[in-house]
């Protein structure tokens, strides 16, 4: 047995956490809040459930995710199965099902007639590689799909031109199709229904926040508890004055000098992990039209929101009473006073009910990011030092590939187990 401690109960922290647990071993997870949760927090606001930050939910193509998610909740009992539907609104109020590429006989003639004869101009000149998202957008779908939708909707997610942003964050996250496969996809009317990750587990009740308190269940967890001042001590970690063998590391990445101070394998890490980027993200809880949505996303200049969650959607429990609430973000920070005459821009009606900041949600990746944390990784893993999570590994993890992560983790923590034990 070795003990852990864990840093951050978040998805990461309280998963990795459960796995060592179930190994034999003793982990205790420091936790800087009140309660477990990380960016799955939820809150109740006037009867509502208002997620914090984004709309978690949850399905994965891992196999291996799936039974050990299923080994820690009921599915029949706690949760609703649910399709996913999401649309894009394109200015003048057309609403385009996703993914916008499949569904061309939703759009204008003039725009069609645009969109395929520049999908056959790609096929038959295909062009370079792409260098970042941007160039992957414009050679991929073509001008028209690139403009109506592909830059202004990323471009807004992420507050800068994707020209500089790398080609790294595409695995896993985007539809990638041919134009091949585009073309069959709309002689064939596929719709979302019929992809991976069309269909999503959702808490019947207590939203995201139930599973990050149904995973922290049994765990030792220390709230209210700043993970600073982290120092050797005979080949040990003294942590909030108890000594560990290791330390899983699921915080924010540009704070390991804080947890770690004078540990002479970060000095000449430090000025590349402070240029890491990075933006937060304002969230809103309102009240909406009623409508079938899980997800409706908006690339319109005429307002500075991104995406609405319709959260409310999600699980009827969600809502008190007969209204439909939804999140809607925007990626920066806002005051209520300009929340308000946002709102009054952007379609389906919102009408405010509470918001709120969060200073760290999209980890911005470029080209030298994932080589910074794969040379951190190496120095500090021989230390007994683990990176796991979105901010550690300054990875855009959703949920099931934040609990991915963990099993990889715990594998290869229990490969080492022989030779370091």
């Amino acid at each position: 047995m070795m003990r852990y401690a864990v840093i951050g109960a978040g998805v990461s922290g309280l998963s990795m956490a459960g796995m060592l647990l179930k190994k034999g071993h003793e982990a205790v997870v420091y936790e800087k809040d009140s309660r477990p949760g990380g960016l799955i927090k939820c809150a109740e606001v006037q009867g509502h459930l208002y997620h914090l930050v984004g709309g978690h939910v949850f399905n994965s193509r891992r196999q291996e995710v799936l039974d050990w998610f299923w080994s820690r909740f009921d599915k029949e009992r706690d949760f609703v199965s649910a399709r996913r539907r999401a649309v894009i609104s394109l200015e003048g109020g057309n609403v385009v099902d996703y993914p916008i590429e499949n569904h061309l006989d939703q759009f204008p003639e003039e725009a069609r007639s645009s969109i395929v004869h520049e999908l056959l101009e790609i096929y038959r000149n295909p062009p370079s590689e792409p260098r970042s998202l941007g160039e992957f957008f414009l050679n991929r779908f073509g001008k028209t799909l690139n403009d109506l939708y592909f830059t202004p909707y990323n471009n807004k997610v992420w507050r800068q031109d994707i020209n500089g942003i790398a080609m790294d964050w595409l695995e896993d996250k985007l539809p990638m199709p041919t134009v091949a496969e585009i073309l069959l996809n709309n002689i064939g009317r596929i719709n979302e229904s019929t992809m991976v990750h069309s269909s999503f587990f959702y808490a019947k009740r207590g939203g995201s926040q139930f599973l990050a308190d149904t995973l922290a269940h049994g765990l030792k967890v220390v709230y209210g508890a700043q993970a600073a001042g982290i120092c050797p001590e005979n080949g040990k970690w003294r942590v909030q004055g108890e000594l560990f063998d290791r330390v899983i590391f699921t915080g924010n990445a540009r704070q390991l000098a804080d947890c770690f101070p004078g540990m002479d394998e970060l000095q000449p890490f430090l000025p590349r992990i402070s240029a890491l980027r990075s933006h937060g993200t304002t969230s809103v809880l309102c009240r909406i039209d009623p409508n079938d949505y899980s997800w409706i996303y908006m690339p319109s200049p005429a307002h500075r929101s991104h995406r609405i969650i319709c959260t409310g959607n999600f699980s009827r429990n969600n809502n008190n009473g007969d209204v439909t609430t939804a999140t809607i973000e925007f990626s920066e920070k806002m005051t209520e006073e300009e929340i308000r005459a946002q709102l009054e821009l952007i379609p389906f009606s919102p009408a405010y009910l509470a918001h709120h900041w969060e200073e760290y949600t999209y980890p911005v990746q470029d080209a030298s990011s994932r080589a910074l944390i794969r040379e951190l990784k190496n120095r500090l893993e021989p230390r007994g030092i683990y990176l796991l999570g979105r901010f550690a590994e300054w990875e855009y993890y959703n949920m099931d590939a934040a609990i991915g992560a963990a099993l990889d983790l715990d594998k290869r923590l229990e490969a080492e187990q022989p030779s370091r034990g």
